[in-house]
């Protein structure tokens, strides 16, 4: 749960103190019950509500610009680049000749503009489900309008399940860049053994990959989702890898999982050659060494992963703590 709240400038016990007439601005977000994250606002430059989701574009001190959604920090502009790297082309540099990918979500446009600086990529199909959000987005976000504008790109606005049942055509690449499951939310039905057997690997082409972003991993929180999305595409592919990397706007470490009938076996050397001879630009974040490190990760998260039984099904999901909700004060 999110929430903006002004206040004059404390002086650290308790105690207003004013300074002139300006006040201190400031996000607060509600982590865990006894676990609360806030940082200060430069100003909230735009704040309203879709069909499906509240939405608020935030200019923070710390982070930037930053995109709240449901009172959820989705993205924050100083440091996306480390989420969306790690989605992305991990699943891209270990397939063959990845020329189709499908986006389950990704209205931000981010997922996009990195899945289109891969030379072999022909065809990206975005599917996210509020046309506001994305319009919003092409209009704020300026990083992304070059994606938005690719002819590469075939945005649909649907459903992410009901548009991949419907299509006859399959991929090279799938990514799931879903909102959280939260309780109540849309997107927990697509985190389900039913979901990635019957409808997403299907629609994959031979040696294709699924990558999904999978919540919280840190020491403590990777228990919520991680563990279980991770054991639940165990149950569905021949080979599947969970890794993390830290995202500082999100104050924790985030997962992702990536899961093929495709054996994993690229080295460093030939995932850094891929990114010179595949992708235009340099990466920030994510280079040979820097993934075979995401992908190892500590003794105690590694021992949950390989004792972890819950399978995510419709009856029985977790979910993050916490449930979106939007308030100004």
């Amino acid at each position: 749960m999110g929430e903006i709240s002004c206040s004059v400038n404390g002086n650290g016990n308790g105690n207003a103190v004013i300074v002139g007439p300006r006040k201190s601005c400031w996000y607060e977000e509600e982590i865990d019950t006894d676990l609360r994250w806030c940082f200060a606002l430069n100003s909230i430059l735009h704040t309203g509500a879709t069909q499906y989701q509240d939405i608020q574009l935030l200019d923070t001190k710390p982070f930037g610009k930053a995109l709240v959604i449901d009172g959820k920090l989705q993205s924050a502009e100083i440091d996306e680049f480390i989420y969306h790297e790690c989605l992305v082309h991990p699943a891209l540099l270990h397939h063959s000749n990845p020329r189709s990918i499908f986006i389950m979500g990704g209205g931000e446009g981010s997922t996009a503009r990195e899945l289109l600086r891969h030379k072999t990529v022909d065809n990206v199909v975005m599917c996210d489900i509020d046309e506001e959000v994305v319009e919003f987005c092409k209009s704020y976000l300026e990083v992304n309008r070059e994606a938005f504008s690719d002819p590469r790109l075939n945005l649909i606005i649907n459903d992410a399940r009901a548009e991949l049942e419907r299509r006859e055509e399959q991929y090279d690449i799938i990514v799931g860049d879903l909102a959280d499951p939260i309780e109540g939310g849309p997107c927990y039905q697509l985190y389900t053994k039913s979901f990635y057997e019957f409808i997403v690997k299907p629609k994959l082409n031979q040696g294709g990959i699924f990558v999904t972003q999978a919540g919280p991993a840190g020491i403590f929180s990777h228990t919520e989702v991680f563990s279980c999305i991770f054991n639940t595409l165990k149950q569905v592919f021949k080979y599947v890898v969970p890794y993390s990397a830290h995202i500082p706007s999100y104050a924790d470490t985030w997962g992702w999982v990536m899961a093929s009938d495709t054996p994993f076996v690229i080295s460093v050397d030939e995932l850094d050659l891929r990114m010179k001879q595949r992708m235009k630009g340099e990466n920030r974040y994510l280079d040979g060494k820097t993934f075979t490190s995401a992908s190892t990760l500590s003794k105690a998260v590694r021992n949950s992963l390989e004792n972890e039984t819950h399978v995510y099904a419709e009856g029985n999901a977790r979910f993050i703590y916490g449930h979106g909700r939007h308030n100004q004060a």
